[in-house]
């Protein structure tokens, strides 16, 4: 019996020739990021089990990644990039992306922003590595044909000192996605589908694997939006084969050899989906639940009062193109907040044209509120000063991962999921609104 891509990987990491579904396997690390959060939490388990004086179990391993509560004045916030940057000192580790300067993040060269956008960027995610990072969207590296998932305190605070982890080998879910993708459809849309399918539990524990034309046919950028948003059906991880748009996207940004694995044709999976994405409309979620899907045609009566375009799901360069593409020429009638994932997706909204016209001055032109500094800003909460928190019961639509209750600050907010198509769209009409109505 063949092993799917997943299993393959953690084989190689194992130094078994063969995993199977439920083994309990150790395995080695590739890489542990934590950020400003969790970071702290994680060096406190490493120090109390391992020793004040301890030091990790590879320096050049560990990311550590300031990028959720940044631009605050929160003294609590603040300390904990402090920790990250002591325990950067101290243990001499190689990639730590700082901020000293929050009055000016232009000012600080090393400062890159949302941790899962700047792995990417910077080259940390390689086909067939072991991933693990303090946070749940940790699983969207998948996108380059790697294992990434999200892990606990407890669980990085090991890795730090030995740089292995015990877990059980997920069961593979199939997802084929295949057909010309629609011109008003992104992967926000198909990923909103298949979690609207299958429900926030339906993936628990599960790899969820994305194939196909339509998947052969994304870009990167795209693709990371499918495997972010695995988690959000309860995925332990979201992974795509690696293939040319892969290695294209890598040549420029790491020169560290990898291994590319393919899932066999006679690999055993839990369960198999096919679409036919041309047969498929926009959707979002409705509150308060990722998987509360309906027709964004369907929520036309949806008063809204504002709309976010930001977080590792949405505020890629990509996901700002596709929203200028929807805003050129048009004026916005709710406060529309913008928040780039990185330094160099800010720098892109500035010289990136679309139609003659930078993506920023597209979006100044159509009424939106400046592009803020990059980083996970309000798809969190975070403290009552953060850009673009909902501080009241307000309703969104919202390009981020996740709309439970008080995500994005209080708690009686309604936030409606949607893709950066539909986002724009609903900005311009100041309700719920499906992109078609703006697209020829």
């Amino acid at each position: 019996m063949g092993m799917t891509l997943t299993e393959k990987i953690l084989a190689k990491a194992a130094s078994q020739a063969v995993v199977e579904p439920g083994q309990n396997i150790w395995v080695d690390v590739d890489l542990l990021m934590t950020h400003d959060v969790c970071g702290p939490g994680t060096i406190g388990v490493f120090k109390r089990e391992f020793g004040a004086d301890a030091k990790v179990w590879d320096s050049e391993k560990i990311v550590l990644i300031p990028d959720h509560y940044i631009f605050t004045a929160d003294e609590r916030a603040n300390r904990n990039v402090d920790i990250l940057r002591d325990f950067a000192r101290e243990q001499g580790i190689k990639y730590f992306y700082d901020i000293t300067d929050r009055s000016d993040f232009k000012a600080n060269p090393d400062y890159k922003g949302v941790c899962h956008i700047t792995l990417a960027q910077e080259g940390h995610t390689r086909p067939g590595e072991v991933l693990f990072g303090t946070d749940s969207h940790t699983c969207n590296a998948g996108a380059f044909g790697q294992f990434a998932t999200g892990i606990g305190n407890t669980d990085a605070g090991f890795i730090m000192g030995t740089g292995k982890l015990l877990i059980k080998v997920p069961a593979t879910m199939q997802f084929v996605l295949n057909g010309t993708l629609p011109d008003y459809l992104l992967a926000k849309d198909l990923i909103l589908q298949i979690i609207g399918d299958i429900g926030v539990a339906g993936a628990t524990y599960r790899t969820m694997e994305f194939s196909g034309e339509t998947v052969q046919n994304l870009t990167m950028e795209e693709r990371m939006t499918l495997c972010n948003m695995a988690i959000e059906a309860g995925g332990k991880n979201g992974t795509i084969s690696a293939d040319e748009t892969t290695y294209e996207y890598l040549r420029s940004r790491t020169n560290k050899p990898f291994e590319s694995f393919y899932s066999d044709s006679d690999a055993k999976f839990y369960s198999s989906y096919t679409y036919d994405v041309s047969q498929l409309e926009p959707v979002v979620a409705k509150p308060h639940s990722p998987d509360n899907r309906a027709k964004a045609r369907e929520c036309s009566d949806v008063k809204i009062d504002r709309v976010y375009i930001g977080s590792c799901t949405g505020g890629k360069t990509t996901d700002f193109i596709n929203a200028a593409r929807i805003l050129k020429g048009q004026k916005v009638k709710v406060p529309t907040y913008l928040v780039p994932a990185t330094q160099k997706v800010y720098e892109d909204l500035f010289t990136h044209k679309y139609q003659g016209q930078t993506l920023s001055e597209i979006f100044i032109e159509s009424g939106c509120i400046e592009p803020a500094a990059p980083s996970c800003a309000a798809c969190l909460g975070g403290p009552k000063d953060t850009f673009g928190r909902m501080n009241s019961a307000e309703v969104c639509v919202s390009t981020t991962n996740r709309n439970f209750p008080g995500r994005m600050g209080e708690k009686n907010a309604q936030i409606y999921l949607a893709s950066p198509y539909t986002a724009a769209a609903s900005a311009i009409t100041g309700y719920v609104t499906d992109p078609r109505e703006f697209l020829s």
